[in-house]
């Protein structure tokens, strides 16, 4: 399997929360992993939001930053070209989707198109998951919906 994991979903490989066990089964599955360029930046932003939250500790989230750098160099990091980022003009348009979802959508659909197989994307975004099988893009978790509806009632 080819994962491209978005930013919601690359958090949960350094942070134990709903949907953690989902991702890391499926990057032990996984032959070849990846992300758009942004997720660096999005993901210690996420880290960031989690301790002015307080879901996080300071040191807790520290340290989940220091192993996402360290393994940072292991995935495929798909480069934000204007090509992409018109491809991700028209999904944001055309799917209805934020500017970052666009991005990761855009950056997973020409993955695949230059590796020339599938590529799963996964993702705790309800819109993108749904739109990622538009573009042809197989999506995981494979429920998500019901995951999300799970998770929504045990709170």
């Amino acid at each position: 399997m080819i994962l491209y994991l978005d930013a919601s979903a690359l958090v949960k490989r350094y942070v134990a929360e709903p949907g953690s066990p989902e991702v890391n089964e499926a990057i032990s599955r996984a032959d070849l992993i990846g992300t758009a360029l942004i997720s660096r930046a999005e993901v210690a932003a996420a880290l960031a939001k989690a301790v002015r939250m307080d879901a996080l500790t300071p040191e807790d989230a520290w340290a989940s930053l220091q192993v996402f750098r360290e393994e940072w160099s292991d995935l495929v990091q798909v480069q934000v070209t204007e090509m992409l980022i018109t491809r991700a003009d028209t999904f944001a348009w055309e799917h209805n989707l934020r500017g970052y979802d666009a991005v990761h959508l855009a950056a997973a659909s020409l993955w695949q198109d230059a590796m020339n197989q599938q590529v799963t994307l996964s993702t705790f975004d309800r819109r993108l998951w749904e739109r990622a099988g538009r573009v042809g893009l197989a999506s995981h978790p494979a429920d998500l919906p019901t995951l999300l509806d799970t998770w929504k009632d045990s709170t």
